[in-house]
């Protein structure tokens, strides 16, 4: 934290601007150095017109932002340079940065400042990444409300109350005396540790929607070969991305691609044929097809509506789940299947109609139509969701002792646990160890 740090922001390559972005209290000494203009007395939050110099050689023309602690990101001095985009020139300048005293930033290294430095949260620098990984508008609607802080907001109400029932309990543990406090009941304590319970069982039921918004669905497309798995993936994303012939076993390894269905990211994996096969090679393909199934959010097994049922087919329909979507395909030729089954429907590969009936599915599956909503208030990350999960099974404990009329000093414990679990999800309690591995997953110059 002492170190002033120095890194590119942007991505690496040919454009018309590069940033670099440098970070500490040394960073206006170590710019200032470097630059045609004196930026010792410039004003805070300006944008300045300079030269990047080297001793009398001129390395660019550029802007320079500067940003006076305690009203920046990282809440130190923090200046951007905006260079021209070449590989080259923005490379110089940060090597001139390093030689005049900044040191290399670490992966996220600016963002684990702002947190260290109390600006953000955990779950704010967590939403920063998602933020820059978003991929849909979807996914950035909900990042963005993670970065402002709602989830922040949300886990320290709930922390709050856990404080003052753990207040109260020790003042009517410490001074039964004093009367004015409030006397915890065991009909009290029951109520406020199961109003607590239904809000984090709340956060959790709608984290699976922070998942699906977050990471999107995977989706394995199954069935014996030659029923249309890859005429399907190619309709659904209307390319020609896998291989189509006649020929059973054509396709021998997983093709995958990506559709937006009601602003989710939909990747769809077109697997091998399944069926027993003493091909070595397609046998490899019919065994990454099984793993694709087992690993997917959704499976969608796909059956010939020409062609009468036999027994991989009966096989794999036996193997069908709540998970699983039974997609009838080349419903334009007439129909030789009877399924006794209510989860399926009909359709075909040769327009978009064909496969609307499919889509319309996928979103009744997920409620695709029902989570995205202006509040956007989810969590999605995977350490968060595990701490609160773990906080709850704290609370399940405290209730059951209540019920079973335990000592309320022990039933304190673990409201205690619970409490420092969701400090965990916010960073109110940390470990360096813990902080490292979160940041370490940043881009570079973040």
């Amino acid at each position: 934290m002492e170190d002033t740090i120095a890194s590119i922001s942007t991505s690496i390559g040919i454009g018309a601007i590069s940033i670099v972005r440098i970070s500490g209290n040394e960073a206006i000494r170590i710019v200032n150095e470097i630059c045609s203009i004196d930026l010792t007395n410039i004003e805070s939050h300006t944008i300045n017109y300079a030269h990047i110099m080297d001793k009398d050689e001129i390395i660019d023309e550029v802007l320079i932002m500067v940003m006076k602690s305690p009203k920046t990101y990282t809440k130190e001095d923090v200046i951007e340079i905006n260079t021209h985009g070449g590989i080259n020139t923005t490379n110089k300048v940060l090597e001139l940065l390093l030689e005049h005293g900044a040191r290399m930033a670490e992966p996220g290294e600016f963002t684990k400042r702002a947190f260290l430095n109390g600006r953000i949260d955990l779950t704010q620098s967590e939403a920063v990444s998602d933020l820059i990984n978003a991929k849909t508008d979807a996914s950035r609607r909900l990042a963005i409300n993670q970065v402002n802080g709602k989830i922040n907001e949300k886990i320290n109400n709930l922390r709050d109350k856990m404080a003052k029932l753990i207040s109260n309990i020790e003042v009517n543990i410490d001074y039964p005396e004093y009367q004015d406090e409030l006397q915890i009941t065991v009909e009290l304590l029951n109520k406020e540790l199961r109003e607590i319970k239904k809000e984090l069982d709340k956060i959790i039921e709608d984290s699976k929607n922070g998942r699906i918004i977050s990471n999107g669905i995977n989706v394995a497309i199954i069935g014996k070969p030659n029923v249309g798995k890859s005429s399907l993936l190619n309709a659904l994303l209307d390319e020609n991305k896998a291989i189509v012939t006649n020929i059973a076993g054509t396709t021998r390894d997983l093709v995958e691609g990506s559709i937006t269905l009601n602003g989710v990211a939909i990747n769809f994996i077109d697997t091998a044929g399944i069926r027993e096969t003493s091909d070595v090679v397609e046998k490899i393909g019919v065994d990454k097809s099984l793993e694709a199934k087992n690993n997917a959010d959704l499976v969608i097994l796909v059956i010939n509506n020409n062609e009468e049922l036999d027994e991989e087919d009966k096989k794999l329909l036996a193997s069908a789940d709540e998970n699983t979507i039974i997609f009838v395909n080349k419903s334009d030729l007439d129909s030789k299947v009877e399924l006794n089954l209510s989860n399926y429907v009909k359709g075909n590969t040769l327009s978009l109609d064909g496969i609307r009936p499919l889509k319309e599915a996928i979103i009744s599956k997920f409620s695709l139509d029902k989570i995205m909503n202006k509040d956007m208030t989810y969590v999605s990350n995977l350490r968060q969701i595990d701490l609160i999960k773990k906080a709850i099974m704290a609370i399940n404990s405290a209730i059951e002792d209540v019920d079973n009329n335990v000592e309320i000093d022990l039933i304190e414990i673990n409201i205690k646990n619970a409490w420092e679990l969701l400090g965990e999800v916010t960073g109110k309690v940390y470990t360096d160890e813990i902080v490292d591995t979160i940041f370490s997953n940043f881009c570079l110059g973040k």
